[in-house]
């Protein structure tokens, strides 16, 4: 049999992913990346040693790795990070499986940037993260104030044991509390500089209508009423209660961004815009959530 590189692979690998018109979205957009990252992970290369890895020759032996990794995902419909049980988010790699969402949120750039403009960085020493899942918000942060404590939310058990998982693994016990709630029911009358949440957001109908590959992962996570705004207008309702005086609240919204500003047409929304690509994150201050208090609490009784 005809030696193979690992650049040959790859291509070999795209091609069949292509021909199967799968869903992308978990990290890569495309059926070269999606390869590249299953070839990579079944042959063991870190992806810092690429280019210099394109040129190896791969044994028999990886090959049918590859291809049996390849065939997996064909088949299962399954996103690629749950296969290799890793995904990479704000520059740090994870733990993530089938209890939780793959990490994706354009928040990671935010996180990066300190969260400026919206708030000095130098002020935030309490940050809450709703809806935690694999705990790459909650981390993140942590990693990115070291001075600051994280309180990291979720409603689902299953959950939060991956992400203790990831909180054990970057060594950032002292300061990041995973804990189980509704929203904000863990917060006991604490308040903080940065409430941040990558909540359910997806309406009844646009989950029927979700490729296999979103469907794989955990509804509870997705799926938020028949608009997908049943969680965030929770968020918007109670969280001035939990944010200090310059406190700011983020919160991705994604596809549901129009259905939003509908529901609450005076709210001043700051929709983000992201160098790196994504939207549907939006910026309100403590403030503007006062300002607002009378048409945020009446819209989310309806």
């Amino acid at each position: 049999m005809k030696a193979m590189s690992v650049a040959e692979l790859m291509l070999e690998s795209a091609e069949r992913l292509a021909k199967a018109r799968l869903a992308y979205g978990h990290g890569t957009d495309n059926a070269f990346d999606e390869a590249s990252a299953l070839v990579f992970h079944a042959l063991g290369l870190e992806h810092d040693a690429a280019p210099r890895a394109y040129r190896r020759s791969v044994s028999a032996a990886g090959r049918r790795r590859v291809r049996a990794l390849i065939a997996r995902r064909i088949r299962s419909r399954r996103p690629a990070a749950y296969l290799m049980r890793r995904m990479w988010f704000a520059g740090l790699e994870f733990y993530v499986d089938e209890r939780v969402l793959v990490p994706r949120s354009p928040i990671a750039e935010l996180i990066a940037n300190g969260f400026a403009p919206w708030i000095d960085p130098r002020r935030v020493r309490q940050v809450l993260d709703i809806g935690t899942g694999s705990g790459c918000i909650a981390i993140a942060v942590a990693r990115r104030f070291p001075r600051a404590e994280v309180d990291a939310v979720d409603i689902s058990e299953p959950a939060l044991l991956v992400a203790r998982r990831n909180i054990r693994r970057h060594r950032v016990t002292r300061r990041v509390q995973a804990l189980h709630g509704d929203l904000f029911g863990a917060s006991d009358g604490r308040r903080y500089d940065i409430i941040v949440s990558n909540p359910p957001y997806v309406g009844t109908r646009e989950y029927g209508s979700l490729p296999a590959e979103y469907r794989r992962e955990p509804g509870l996570a997705l799926r938020s009423g028949p608009k997908g705004l049943d969680a965030v207008s929770r968020i918007l309702t109670e969280a001035e209660s939990f944010l200090r005086p310059h406190g700011i609240l983020i919160v991705e919204v994604g596809n549901t961004q129009q259905a939003l500003e509908q529901k609450y047409p005076r709210v001043p929304f700051t929709w983000i815009e992201f160098q790196h690509g994504g939207g549907g994150v939006f910026a309100l201050s403590r403030a503007q959530l006062e300002a607002h208090r009378d048409e945020l609490s009446g819209a989310g009784r309806t």
